[in-house]
């Protein structure tokens, strides 16, 4: 296991979190990674926090010229990618230390193209009791069911997959590129808990819920360019296997991690 994984990173204001996810970076016990950093024009002190670490030749640090959303930055660090492997960090998430050599393997032994592992989320500073969890094999069909990875835990061969590059979504433009990625390999999960998903806003409130569903209609009419009726059609779809994910692809557990 040799191969450059390149490292997708957008950031946008998470001066106070960013530190603690290069540093999981750092910690991976497979090391020739490269980690892309786009900043989409952060107000806070990001640019003063990554400035150190830019020692380390394997990071490189690229500002957009103005602030054009999370959708824009992964495209272009998709285009600057040298690697093989494509991996995804956002700039307050955490990986366990063997997150890229378990997951390389994993995919080298079975031939695979496009994988995911478990996650647990940490909401405001508590663990929420559970480790989430997704179908063994998503195929196709799965994939428009339902998003049931984070991006956190994704890695894919851009040699099989290609480059990806999605329209200027504000939501959902994570499971945009699984919706193109699903069209040449079926995405299969490694079953072990390697990525922690850091939220910091407070609970969802019902209007967030409208707003949720608004954003996966607009994935699908603007971002995959279905019409009105088949994009209609595909959002209650996914609303049904939203509630289907809840009660069968999360795994109660009394596990805290140490980061």
């Amino acid at each position: 296991m040799s191969e450059l994984v390149s490292i997708i990173m957008p950031s946008y204001n998470t001066g106070a979190f960013i530190i603690k996810t290069i540093q999981s970076v750092l910690n991976q016990s497979y090391e020739n990674w490269e980690l892309i950093i786009v900043d989409d024009c952060s107000t806070d002190n990001t640019d003063e926090v990554v400035l150190p670490y830019l020692n380390d030749q394997r990071i490189r640090y690229i500002k957009n010229e103005k602030n054009c959303g999370a959708a824009v930055s992964r495209n272009r660090a998709l285009r600057e990618a040298k690697g093989k492997w494509i991996a995804f960090l956002d700039s307050d998430d955490l990986w366990v230390p063997e997150k890229l050599e378990k997951q390389i393997h994993f995919m080298e032994v079975h031939d695979y193209a496009f994988t995911y592992t478990d996650y647990m989320i940490q909401l405001n500073g508590e663990w929420l009791p559970y480790v989430y969890t997704g179908p063994n094999v998503v195929n196709r069909r799965k994939m428009y069911n339902y998003c049931y990875f984070s991006t956190i835990t994704v890695m894919y061969n851009r040699e099989k997959i290609g480059l990806i590059q999605i329209e200027r979504l504000r939501k959902n433009n994570d499971y945009a590129m699984w919706l193109q990625a699903i069209e040449k390999s079926n995405c299969y999960r490694l079953p072990e808990c390697m990525s922690f998903y850091i939220k910091h806003e407070g609970s969802v409130s019902s209007g967030s819920k409208i707003k949720l569903i608004k954003w996966h209609y607009i994935l699908y009419k603007d971002g995959l360019h279905k019409n009105k009726v088949i994009s209609g059609l595909l959002t209650v779809r996914n609303l049904f296997f939203g509630v289907i994910k809840k009660m069968k692809y999360r795994k109660k557990t009394d596990y805290i991690p140490s980061i």
